[in-house]
């Protein structure tokens, strides 16, 4: 109970720090009333252009974009890592990752969206649609294109999936040794400081009909997020999600500590049943994630499914194969978790790069993310369990740098489009990799900085770990009082 007080004092300490201030409406104001002649009639006003209506298609492919998103964090996430954790502690993974997605959609919708995407700012957003104030059916966000809107609602819940599945990312590692209550007040901290900003700086802009000439995109490079501005690409958030994510578990397993027993005891996986379910649900829900990123239902969101199709199965192939030379057996969880890299690292590239750039990014990412897990990770020395830093970080940070080289139309991307020429910039690729490589560290250093702190905070307010003896009997039973099998 002490634990819900804090946390539910912590959020409205931060809902209260500033207050939304509105446009006074002029024709109320006294003051600004002009008087006219009495013999002349008023003019009237010129009827306003209609603005653009939302396409039925793309509503109903963001609406079922949304929804796979949320089948990829649950059941899909869950099952992933609960599988992976030994029996006595599935269900608190299952919980951990239930509730945390949960929570971030319910904290989304007070005060996260407007600090997303509420207004313009290079860090973060206003609070002018706190609570979703403002925001009706009528409401419309802009796409990628000239004079194509989508409904606000479906674009604030696409992006509700994205900050609920983010955090639930990270409790893999610290999985089977800490607090429930610790995991959810540090998630309310880093979601607020950490997934918010990030959300801003990458993602935020006034839209393609805000752009008319080079005065204008000028105006609209001001008004947009630090690293948009920097001309950073990131599809479907290989910098917002992943390496954010990653980075905050790294970060973790080293406060935390390392589980009771680590490099002395077995601790595989009690049912890769769970984890191959959990992969194929993820490699499934992934298509919403990437091609409902486009936010409409053009042929770029056919480029962004073909390469979350193939770079996924590249990926898959390649971590197999180099796992099989090496430890001389190949293994479904190495199959598994080939195919959860290929899928990070072709995040933000999906719709940037062309169908061969994605299964270089594939192979490649099967490869890297498995030295990630295995030799980097004895080189850090963290107990991070399920990987977070391994495969979502080091596939992140690959997929973003390679999103900078592959999407050169030479190579068969797309390019980046010039949207005061109303086409294909020249491109140049150094120019790109330095901004892609600007997003990778401001993502490491924002998210690694607020985790840091977070993770001491909530140290000092409830503590991080469960005692020994409750790590020892399993979380399931001392955390939650059920077990997820009754043998």
């Amino acid at each position: 109970m002490k634990t819900f007080c804090a946390i539910l004092a912590l959020c409205s300490a931060f809902l209260l720090f500033g207050t939304p201030t509105f446009a006074q409406d002029k024709a109320a104001d006294p003051a600004a009333a002009v008087t006219a002649a009495p013999a002349a009639a008023p003019a009237a006003a010129p009827a306003a252009a209609p603005g653009p209506t939302p396409n039925k298609g793309d509503t109903a492919w963001m609406m079922v974009s949304t929804v796979l998103v949320i089948l990829m964090t649950v059941p899909g996430l869950a099952l992933f890592y609960g599988g992976m954790v030994r029996a006595k502690n599935t269900l608190s993974v299952l919980m951990q990752v239930y509730v945390v997605f949960s929570m971030c959609i319910v904290l989304w919708a007070i005060y996260g969206y407007t600090l997303a995407f509420g207004s313009a700012g290079t860090f973060i957003g206003g609070l002018e649609k706190l609570f979703l104030l403002g925001i009706t059916p009528d409401s419309v966000s802009a796409t990628f294109s000239k004079g194509v809107v989508i409904p606000e609602y479906v674009f604030f819940a696409f992006q509700a999936t994205f900050a609920g599945i983010t955090p639930a990312l990270i409790v893999g590692a610290f999985a089977e040794r800490m607090r429930f209550s610790a995991v959810l007040l540090f998630i309310l901290i880093w979601f607020t400081f950490s997934y918010l900003p990030m959300a801003h700086m990458v993602w935020y802009w006034d839209g393609p009909d805000a752009i008319t000439d080079a005065a204008s995109l000028e105006k609209v490079t001001a008004a947009a997020g630090f690293l948009w501005a920097k001309g950073a690409l990131d599809f479907a958030g290989g910098t917002v999600v992943h390496i954010n994510a990653g980075i905050a578990g790294l970060i973790g397993a080293y406060l935390v500590g390392k589980r009771v027993g680590y490099g002395k005891e077995p601790m595989t996986p009690h049912s890769l049943t769970l984890t191959m379910v959990g992969a194929a649900l993820l490699w499934v829900g992934w298509f919403g994630f990437n091609a409902g990123s486009n936010l409409e239902a053009t042929g770029t969101a056919t480029l962004a499914l073909v390469n979350t199709l193939l770079a996924t199965a590249a990926a898959a192939v390649s971590w197999m194969v180099f796992e099989w030379l090496i430890k001389g057996k190949p293994s479904m969880l190495g199959a598994a978790s080939g195919s959860v890299a290929g899928l990070v690292a072709i995040t933000p590239a999906c719709g940037f790069v062309g169908p061969m750039g994605g299964i270089i990014i594939g192979l490649s990412a099967g490869v890297v993310c498995l030295w990630g897990v295995n030799g980097l990770k004895r080189l850090l020395g963290a107990d991070d369990a399920l990987d977070v830093f391994g495969v979502h970080a080091v596939g992140g940070i690959l997929g973003s740098i390679l999103t900078g080289v592959f999407v050169s139309p030479e190579l068969g991307g797309t390019g980046v489009y010039d949207y005061v020429a109303n086409k294909v910039a020249d491109f140049d690729m150094a120019t790109q990799v330095i901004a892609q490589s600007w997003a990778v560290g401001v993502a490491l250093v924002w998210s690694g900085v607020v985790a840091l702190i977070a993770y001491k905070i909530v140290d000092a307010m409830v503590g991080l770990r469960v005692p020994e003896e409750v790590e020892r009997e399993g979380l399931d039973i001392n955390e939650h009082g059920e077990k997820a099998y009754h043998l």
